[in-house]
């Protein structure tokens, strides 16, 4: 039985060229074509690799949460709910900033960009922002059980609170706000935050 042909490309370094043309131009927006030229390989061979553009896509996401919002795992393991908030929001300044990447967020961009023919794509976007704000959430609920939040506070919508926040500053960074616009953002919602009534 004859072997198949190794690959003859790197995986991590596909990936990353593929989040590349992902990020800039969208599930839709991205071509094969495109695709394949950033990452060096004939269409044959990105069908081999991936079966399909979506599943190119599937593992281009699974790549860019693993390496690339790092952050995210550093702020969830702040010592207290609002550092970790606080982590967040400047964390998401500087990641939806950093001149190595195309501005504002993957996951944001991708999902309003989508239209009604990539609902698949749509919908596991949505999925992981909402992976996000479970975690939040869940740190939350630990904090008010902790004494740490007020014992009105309703953690889920505090939670989306700061989500809405951060995808708004995906928004803005996307349409040229700068570090410090973003920096100062999070300040603002910061602001925001509750504390428990003394006495």
């Amino acid at each position: 039985m004859a072997l198949g042909r190794p690959r003859t490309f790197d995986m991590d370094e596909a990936l990353d060229r593929a989040l590349q043309v992902f990020w800039r131009r969208g599930y839709e927006g991205a071509s094969i074509a495109e695709l394949t030229q950033a990452i060096g390989i004939a269409p044959p061979s990105l069908y081999a690799a991936f079966g399909n553009k979506e599943g190119l896509f599937r593992k281009v996401l699974e790549r860019y949460v693993a390496v690339r919002t790092k952050f995210w795992d550093e702020a969830l393991a702040a010592p207290s709910a609002r550092e970790m908030v606080a982590r967040l929001l400047h964390g998401t300044a500087d990641f939806m900033t950093d001149a190595c990447n195309p501005p504002g967020c993957l996951l944001v961009r991708g999902t309003v960009a989508c239209s009604d023919m990539a609902q698949d794509v749509h919908q596991e976007l949505i999925d992981r922002r909402r992976e996000g704000e479970r975690m939040v959430c869940e740190r939350l609920l630990a904090a008010k059980a902790a004494g740490e939040l007020p014992a009105d506070l309703d953690p889920k919508g505090f939670a989306c609170f700061v989500a809405t926040v951060l995808e708004g500053m995906s928004v803005h960074a996307a349409g040229g706000a700068t570090r410090d616009d973003l920096h100062a953002v999070a300040a603002m919602a910061m602001r925001a935050w509750p504390t428990p009534t003394v006495g």
